[in-house]
């Protein structure tokens, strides 16, 4: 009978342990279906924006910005990292952060080639157990953040650029793709060199500017907003595919308790109908003497 009620007690906790995954499976969809909305209601205005300095950076060959060139010494990389503040989410951030390190390593011989802005604590953490330099972290972010959460470190990172701290500045997040596929993705955040050759390509169906006051001005203002809207876009980006992750995750959870209940159930019955079987037989056995 011991066994019999070890058993249940295990059932028991697994049945408890399967509501709260699938509690966090419902709470994790309803937070990716707002990030994507956030994601989608962002996009135009990152879209417009990149239309018009691509526009004045293609158009006005008179005009350059230290935020278009490629340097021609590379002395120190920047690597914006953003992971998450929790686990339960799958690989989500081991396969991120396995990657930027192993890409480091690969890339750099020292730690005063490179230096790292991390967005979450997973992140952060990591990357202080492995002594590796972090230049400015930001934790503690909403599941929905807003642009004033990450502003300081937005206008830092870009501004840590111009004063020559980094000679180019990557991204590192993982790109959402579905809510079941999440894509480790780097993109090269700064210098903007990208910018005009696609603006050139894009040529065709983008309108002419008039500029006021000048386009030298324009660029000197909107570069940075660029480069910083790119920033919040792969951070909203990245929250989508978090969710995404921690759904996955939970159901896969809720799944393998169903299973472990199951099995527990089955092994249950069995040492039921087991002690049943030796309690009859003692039954007979007892009779049989006593006639």
């Amino acid at each position: 009978m011991a066994n019999l009620k070890e058993i249940k007690t295990r059932i028991g906790s697994t049945k408890k342990t399967k509501q709260i995954t699938k509690a966090m499976e419902m709470v994790s969809a309803a937070k990716l279906n707002r990030a994507q909305d956030k994601t989608e209601a962002f996009q135009p205005y990152k879209d417009k924006i990149r239309e018009v300095v691509g526009s004045i950076a293609q158009g006005s060959e008179e005009v350059s910005h230290p935020m278009l060139q490629d340097r021609k010494e590379i002395r120190r990389t920047g690597y914006l990292v953003i992971t998450s503040d929790r686990g339960l989410c799958g690989a989500y951030n081991s396969g991120l952060l396995r990657e930027t390190y192993n890409l480091i390593q690969e890339r750099h011989q020292s730690s005063d080639e490179y230096g790292i802005v991390i967005l979450g604590k997973v992140g952060r953490d990591f990357f202080q157990k492995r002594g590796m330099p972090i230049m400015q972290e930001i934790t503690g972010l909403a599941d929905q953040p807003e642009y004033s959460e990450i502003k300081n470190i937005a206008e830092t990172t870009v501004q840590m650029f111009t004063d020559e701290v980094f000679d180019e500045v990557y991204i590192h997040h993982n790109h959402f793709v579905s809510a079941m596929t999440q894509r480790v993705t780097e993109t090269k955040l700064l210098p903007l060199t990208a910018l005009a050759a696609e603006a050139e390509a894009e040529a065709v169906s983008t309108p002419d500017y008039i500029y006021e006051p000048d386009a030298e001005t324009i660029l000197e203002r909107l570069l940075p907003h660029y480069a910083e809207s790119l920033i919040f876009g792969s951070l909203l980006d990245a929250k989508a595919s978090e969710f995404g992750a921690r759904m996955s995750a939970m159901r896969s959870a809720t799944d393998n308790a169903d299973s472990r209940i199951d099995d527990l159930t089955l092994s249950y019955n069995r040492a039921r109908q087991a002690a049943i079987t030796q309690e009859i037989n003692e039954i007979v056995g007892g009779a049989a003497a006593q006639g």
